[in-house]
């Protein structure tokens, strides 16, 4: 089991480092109370909410880890030398959001221990349903709706 503290509010902005920190402690303290492993991944907002300032990012990071995260998170975190500069910087495992601008071999490479998706992979199967939509109201050719054999196996194996 796991979750993970963001450091972010729809209605307040990014936490205070302080505040932020104060909340991955109490849920760290959470955590351990539980009967059973519990893993929690402190997640700093700053990339994906118009903050991508890499020194904020790291001692935020660095924040989390101390108060007893233990793994640490930062999506979409856009280069291989950000991920290289937060992995030099901290020691706990190090979560990844995958993107189009970088492979998950060069994410490993670059430092990463875990690598995510996200959404991404509802959002391929979203846009291959509008592009069949489209298809079937365009009177084209349908070869979107191929016969889905593969996946006919894949789920009875």
């Amino acid at each position: 089991m796991g979750g993970s503290i963001e450091d972010y509010d729809p209605d307040r902005g990014i936490y205070g480092i302080e505040h932020a920190t104060e909340r991955v402690a109490a849920a760290v303290e959470a955590a351990g109370r539980l009967d059973f492993p519990f893993t929690l991944t402190g997640r700093v907002e700053n990339y994906i909410r118009g903050n991508p300032d890499l020194d904020d990012t790291i001692a935020r990071l660095q924040a989390y880890e101390r108060a007893g995260a233990d793994v640490l998170y930062a999506p979409r975190i856009p280069s291989a030398d950000e991920i290289r500069a937060i992995r030099e910087a901290t020691s706990k495992p190090l979560n990844v959001l995958t993107g189009p601008g970088l492979s998950v071999a060069e994410i490993l490479e670059a430092g990463a221990q875990r690598v995510s998706v996200g959404g991404r992979l509802a959002w391929v199967a979203i846009n291959s349903m509008a592009a069949a939509a489209e298809q079937l109201r365009a009177g084209g050719a349908l070869s979107s709706l191929a016969d889905p054999a593969q996946i006919i196996e894949w789920l009875s194996a």
